[in-house]
Order: structure tokens, then sequence, then C-alpha cells
């Protein structure tokens, strides 16, 4: 019982930082899961599913306001989906319970994304409107799409981050967005974030369920980190307009480069 109250409240430490930020998901859960003794295979899938559910209302909310950008997000799950389940059928598998030298390698890629993923936060705002392409600047989000560049890296970015996110669990939120501002300087944030969500849903989801069908998801942990990870949201939403946002994303940047740290060279 003790147990549960622990995962319940690790969920809602999570869920809060996400209502806080707007990221954070698969950044804390499976490090804290990987700090409480998971196996990390087990984590990573876990956390998968977690995030699949957790952020699947998002579609829904960011639909209505038109924030995403369908097209765009069928270009990411072209690279990313395929990916995905070619990890799934033929990396994954159950073995990886017992394998301490693939537990090693998952560990220390996990720790490399949560740094990559800090400094993607930290400098947010200079690879937005300092490192945008000059020569798009002035074209449309329309045009830019048909440009046969662009395309082709839209469909790259999406591998790339299918390989991330299905061995890490990492990558889909921060990441993802940052590189889609760098593709579509032309689109508002909430476009940008949109379509970023829809895309990491089915994104995780299709992910989560390769490590469930090989046996490496623990659903009673999941259902309850999920138990408290949806009022955690809900708090984190309502309390994060008391504080300022420099300081709560501060305090988010300075967990996920210690996590990094540890896992990539302490662990």
């Amino acid at each position: 019982m003790a147990d549960f109250f622990i995962l319940v409240f690790s969920g809602a430490l999570v869920g809060f930082a996400i209502g806080l930020t707007g990221v954070g998901g698969g950044s804390l859960m499976t490090p804290i899961l990987l700090l409480m003794g998971y196996p990390a295979p087990v984590a990573i899938g876990t956390d998968l599913l977690y995030a699949a559910l957790t952020k699947a209302s998002g579609i829904y909310f960011h639909q209505r306001k038109k924030n995403i950008n369908w097209q765009v997000m069928a270009l990411l799950a072209a690279g990313s989906i395929p990916v995905s389940i070619g990890i799934s059928l033929f990396v994954i598998d159950d073995e990886l319970r017992a394998s301490e030298d693939y537990e090693n390698v998952m560990t220390a890629f996990l720790g490399g994304m949560l740094i990559l993923t800090s400094m993607v936060i930290t400098f947010q705002k200079q690879i937005q409107y300092r490192l945008l392409p000059a020569r798009l600047s002035g074209q449309s989000s329309g045009e830019r799409l048909e440009h046969r560049r662009t395309l082709i890296m839209t469909v790259l970015l999406g591998m790339v981050l299918g390989v991330c996110v299905t061995l890490t669990s990492v990558g889909a939120g921060a990441i993802g967005a940052a590189i889609l501002f760098l593709f579509y300087p032309g689109w508002k944030a909430t476009s940008v974030v949109g379509t970023d969500i829809a895309h990491a849903v089915p994104l995780t989801l299709v992910a989560g369920l390769g490590y469930l069908f090989n046996d490496l998801v623990d659903l009673i942990l999941l259902f309850s980190l999920l138990a408290g990870s949806l009022p955690g949201i809900y708090l984190g939403t309502h309390v994060g307009s008391l504080f300022p946002d420099k300081i709560m994303r501060g305090i988010l940047i300075t967990a996920l480069m210690a996590l990094g740290v540890y896992f990539t060279i302490l662990h």
C-alpha cells in the first residue's frame, strides 16, 4: 500500500510539472522510475503509455483551436512510426530485463537526451528567433511545406524522434517542438505545440505498445501514475499562473541537467 501511494505521488509530481511548465513528462517520469529501482526497459515502456494517455486530451483542445497542421503531423509520423515499429520488432524483447549491458546503454542514452532537452529548453528563444533560416522567414507555411527539402527534412526529423522516443521516452516534446520552429519559422508557437502534441501521442502509443507486447510494461505502475498525474496536471496548470515562468523553467532545466549528468556520468 505504501508503494502505491509513492507511485501516485510520483505521478502527481510529474503531472504538476507538466501543468506548470508544459514539458517534463517523459523527461522526468522515466528518471524517477529508474531512481525507484525499476529496470530501464520497464520504466521507459510504462512511461511511453503514460505519456500517450496523459497527452491525448491535448489533441482535442488544440484541434478545437485549429492549432494542428495535420499535413506536417503526417510527415512526422511517416518517419517516426515505422522506425518505432522496427525497433519494437527487432530490438526490444523480454530479454532486455536481464541484459545489464543494454540497460547501461539505454540509461546512458537517456542521460544524453535529458541533457539535450535541458539545453533546448534553455535556448528555446534563441533557437526560435536567432537561428531561423533567413531565406525561409518571408515564406508562408504552405509554401515551405511544398518545398522538397522541407518535406524530406520533416520526415527525417520524425525518424530521429522515433529512435529517441522509443529508446528513451524523451524527445517528443521540447526537442521536436524546437526543430519544428526551425523548419516552419512562420508558424505561431501554438501551432508548433499543437502539431508536436498531435504527433507525440500516436508515437508514444505505438512505442509503448511495442514494450507492452514484449511484456515490458508494468500495468499496475501505469494506472498508479495516471491516478496521480491527472489531478497533478490540473493543479499545476492553475498554480503556474501564480509564479514567474522564468523561475519554474529554471527549476525544470536544473533538474533535467542534473538527472542527465547523473545517468550519463555518475550512474
